[in-house]
């Protein structure tokens, strides 16, 4: 306000007169000594005109048609539970650009439709120790079990899973009514089975990393492992997020709107619902942390082929728009290699750093 600078700066010059310096006074003051000699310069006469200045509209910036386009498809009942992050690439692969994912969370924002969802707290980005590389599916696994509730106070079902890293495709589970070392060993046994671990070399059957539990350290489980030629691998003494993996897993198996806060009546219904969930998870969810294709896309190894069409669909926005896109366009690249639990001062991880920059910068 015009009159609080006028009101401020009598009290500068009254502090001065009385043998105040100059610095001291603004400083009481809250302002700098530039500031005030801005003031003097012109600005007890109009004030502040930064909030009345109208900033011209960019020319590339997206017409209101568009605005409301985005609008309405980020509310079509497919995307409604869905964050940008997700629905750009499924538009993608749908041969649909539009806008992107900023531009979608900036319009959804200015309507108040963006809000942390679900009962988790917003999570936090950590950089544990390094333990092994997967650079292809068959690698690398990671397994644990869970409790699931049920509806009877005390008694629980279990849920034993396996995960591949490198692709996060689930390539094994059983839901039981007791933790019992025999599940696991005949979770490993039809798991080897169905990934075809029998027909590669024993140097190239993959890590099994597991925490330090009792169920899947027992002697039947080592001594299935070491028949299977896989090869051990477990959580260090006192580190709880050694099996960040299967953890997340877990997480986003719970929290999904599809699983019942109340609990299962049976362990068939318990295992109808892995099922679905599991099936859900390997075929149509989009994964953050591999390029937002399936698990069984990058699995299977087709992950290439969607990535390397939305990186084409892009350059052909970016040709139609140039002047949308400030520098180059997003990273479709594939990861190609995941790390378990990274080390910052690993020459590995290292290694992986360089390899990244590399991609990007290409």
């Amino acid at each position: 306000m015009l009159e609080d600078r006028q009101r401020s700066i009598r009290w500068i010059e009254q502090a001065q007169s009385e043998g105040s310096r100059l610095k001291s006074a603004c400083r009481v003051a809250g302002i700098d000594v530039r500031t005030l000699q801005r003031w003097k310069a012109g600005g007890l006469t109009h004030g502040d005109r930064r909030s009345s200045t109208v900033h011209p509209r960019p020319a590339h910036a997206l017409t209101d048609q568009e605005r409301d386009q985005v609008l309405q498809i980020a509310n079509e009942p497919r995307f409604a539970e869905l964050p940008p992050a997700r629905i750009v690439p499924m538009l993608a692969d749908e041969g649909i650009y539009i806008a992107s994912e900023s531009s979608f969370s900036r319009i959804l924002r200015a309507h108040g439709q963006v809000r942390h969802r679900g009962r988790s707290r917003t999570p936090e980005r950590r950089k544990p120790p390094s333990t092994h590389v997967a650079t292809g599916p068959r690698q690398l696994w990671c397994w644990d079990l869970t409790y699931l509730a049920s509806h009877t106070l005390g008694r629980w079902f279990y849920l034993y899973l396996i995960l591949d890293v490198y692709s996060r495709k689930i390539v094994g589970f059983e839901v039981q009514e007791t933790d019992s070392s025999d599940h696991a060993v005949t979770l490993l046994r039809r798991t080897a089975l169905a990934e075809g671990l029998y027909s590669l070399p024993r140097k190239r059957r993959p890590v099994l990393h597991s925490d330090n539990g009792a169920t899947v350290k027992a002697t039947t489980i080592l001594a299935m492992m070491t028949w299977l030629g896989l090869k051990a691998s477990h959580s260090r003494p006192r580190v709880s997020n050694d099996n960040a993996f299967v953890e997340s897993l877990f997480r986003t198996a719970k929290y999904c709107p599809k699983y019942p806060t109340s609990g299962f009546a049976t362990v068939e219904d318990a295992r109808t619902w892995a099922r679905e969930f599991i099936t859900w998870y390997n075929h149509d969810h989009r994964h953050s942390g591999i390029r937002y294709v399936s698990p069984a896309q990058r699995h299977a190894g087709h992950d290439r082929a969607i990535l390397a069409r939305r990186h084409s669909l892009y350059l052909q926005a970016r040709e139609a728009h140039p002047r949308r896109w400030a520098r180059h366009t997003r990273n479709w690249q594939p990861i190609e290699a995941v790390t378990l639990n990274p080390d910052r001062e690993s020459p590995v991880q290292a290694d992986l750093m360089e390899v990244d920059k590399t991609i990007s910068a290409a």
